[in-house]
């Protein structure tokens, strides 16, 4: 795990890691795609620095990240969310999730109902327990969050947001093009 006096700033004054930048270019080679390569290792920092304080907070409490990520997104909704809309809104498998709310139900704080819109179908919703362990997870979390982000301006907030997801769209982009492209004769 790295900490921050591994850092170093450019000559522009901006944070860089002088390990990734030199592993970096070797895999970059001479093509000028070392910024590229970079914030794509600074991203992967970034968010592994997130799920540590996120596990750090959760795990602590008997929730894996993944279940956490489960709770706060039937916390958020006043009715049910079925496995397949779950896993879609995480960006994982259907049986990922299925793991997940199995642990959640065991534990008391997720259990299934039928689908009112389809008798065919089970929902997954928060239970009254799921809701009170959420409620007792906001206060440190807001805490983790502000000093996680501390020194941020909300504007850059809003640009770190913007960014991530615009990576997040390219990929999802290029993962359906090479899926387009990996089922054609």
């Amino acid at each position: 795990m790295k900490d921050v006096d591994t850092f170093e700033n450019d000559p522009d004054g901006y944070l860089y890691d002088p390990r990734a930048r030199a592993a970096m270019a070797w895999i970059a080679g001479d093509d000028g795609d070392l910024p590229a390569f970079e914030a794509s290792a600074a991203v992967r920092t970034a968010s592994h620095a997130v799920d540590r304080l996120r596990s750090h907070g959760s795990e602590g409490r008997g929730v894996s990240a993944g279940a956490l990520d489960v709770l706060i997104r039937l916390a958020a909704r006043e009715q049910g969310l079925s496995i397949g809309e779950l896993a879609r809104a995480a960006g994982v498998s259907s049986r990922n999730v299925t793991g997940l709310v199995d642990t959640l139900e065991r534990d008391g704080l997720v259990r299934r109902v039928p689908d009112p819109g389809d008798r065919r179908s089970v929902l997954a919703e928060i239970t009254p327990a799921g809701r009170k362990w959420i409620d007792d997870f906001r206060a440190p979390s807001r805490l983790a969050m502000k000093a996680l982000f501390r020194g941020f301006t909300p504007e850059e907030l809003v640009v770190l947001r913007d960014l991530c997801l615009r990576l997040t769209a390219n990929q999802q982009r290029l993962s359906a093009h090479l899926r387009q492209i990996g089922s054609q004769p």
